[in-house]
């Protein structure tokens, strides 16, 4: 048996942050993963280039059933604080759209600069470590793997969600919260592609790997102004992943194809400067040709010479380019999510400590609890501020 002050479980962005964090306090610290490397989840992000934080982010970036919970983590140790220890680490960096900020090389800088942080801190990492069970003894945790036992005065679960199985994603922090009686809310893929119904996918066949710069509503009226992309399984891209996590089954969402442009507007330039060409080809000019192609043969749009047209089909053009509503059939799950929505309830836990109000000395942090950012380096953000501050005090 193995005694230590600190086992963290999961060796991701959260984990590892509070690792090193609480390294350096003096604390021993193990970290538990059943991975054959750290930060598995960070390797793949963002293309392998990690969007390791965003700008912008504020608490209104995320979703939680206690919208200020991740307040206090967020103002203590911001994305510039993030970005500092980045640049003292050499690493090389570039801004994309809305704040974005992603390696010049490759994800493995991120994990690099994490494990020679934990290093430093004098942290121990035991991967291939498949924790079995969990049991509050007086002196603390028993942590049973299936490679050792270890001792410690606290435990932190930083285990991850439900998100990309392949990548080993268990249970395993729901089952630990709920042993001890906290509360886990109902969880949900998000950030993730929708699929469609069989008579939609027939109807886009054809348009897979077309992108459309788009505004995207939710029935609940969240918008997002991103491209959307088909797919041969149904939708995807930057503003379908954002909508996923505010759409609940059955419901439809709103699609504005031309977010930035009235179409009434276009169609009076098009008869001035253009009154004997046909409403397809001029509207190919400001859409993807195959799309309206598509939209035509299914008789969705009208194929007639400009001044031909009636204002009842201009309004009905307007109605269908503007609030083009699409009833998605599901979303590709767990596969492809990029993250899990719910989890550990955080009305269960200190936002400043990130312990349970029930357990001393026991502490959730990361995609396990239910905090869910955007699309576009949040969620990241949200590990290394929750990681940073449990770390400070375990």
């Amino acid at each position: 048996m193995i005694d230590t002050d600190v086992v963290i479980i999961g060796a991701g962005a959260a984990g590892l942050m509070c690792a090193a964090t609480a390294g350096y306090r003096g604390k021993s610290v193990t970290v538990l993963d059943m991975g054959k490397k750290p930060g598995r989840k960070i390797l793949i992000s963002g293309g392998g280039r990690c969007n390791f934080t965003n700008e912008n982010a504020t608490p209104e970036n995320y979703l939680c059933q206690n919208p200020h919970f991740i307040k206090s983590a967020l103002s203590r140790y911001s994305a510039q604080d993030f970005i500092d220890l980045v640049e003292r680490h050499g690493v090389d960096f570039h801004h994309k759209t809305l704040g974005q900020l992603f390696c010049d090389n490759s994800a493995q800088d991120i994990v690099d600069v994490l494990m020679t942080e934990c290093d430093w801190a004098g942290v121990k990492i035991a991967l291939r470590n498949e924790v079995l069970s969990v049991q509050k003894n007086d002196t603390g945790f028993l942590v049973t793997t299936n490679e050792q036992q270890y001792q410690c005065q606290s435990l932190v679960v930083a285990s991850g969600g439900l998100t990309m199985p392949k990548l080993g994603a268990t249970p395993i922090g729901y089952k630990i919260a709920e042993q001890f009686d906290i509360n886990v809310l109902p969880t949900l893929a998000a950030l993730v592609p929708f699929t469609l119904h069989p008579h939609d996918k027939e109807r886009f066949e054809g348009l897979s790997g077309i992108s459309i710069p788009t505004e995207v509503t939710s029935e609940d009226n969240t918008q997002f102004k991103e491209n959307i992309l088909f797919t041969h399984r149904g939708l995807s891209g930057p503003a379908i992943l954002q909508i996923s996590s505010f759409w609940r089954a059955g419901q439809s969402i709103s699609i504005n194809l031309l977010p930035d442009t009235p179409i009434e507007k276009l169609i009076d330039h098009w008869r001035e400067h253009h009154p004997k060409k046909s409403l397809k080809n001029l509207l190919s000019t400001v859409l993807p040709k195959s799309f309206i192609e598509a939209m035509v043969s299914q008789q969705e749009i009208t194929d007639k010479v400009i001044n031909q047209l009636s204002n009842a089909e201009i309004a009905q053009l307007s109605e269908y380019l503007h609030h083009w509503k699409i009833n998605p059939n599901g979303t590709e799950g767990y596969r492809t999510a990029e993250v899990t929505l719910g989890g550990v309830d955080t009305n269960e836990l200190s936002s400043k400590t990130f312990e349970s109000k029930k357990i001393a000395h026991l502490y959730f942090i990361g995609e396990v609890i239910d905090v869910t950012g955007w699309l576009g380096g949040y969620n990241f953000q949200a590990c290394w501020s929750q990681g940073v501050a449990c770390g400070q005090t375990v």
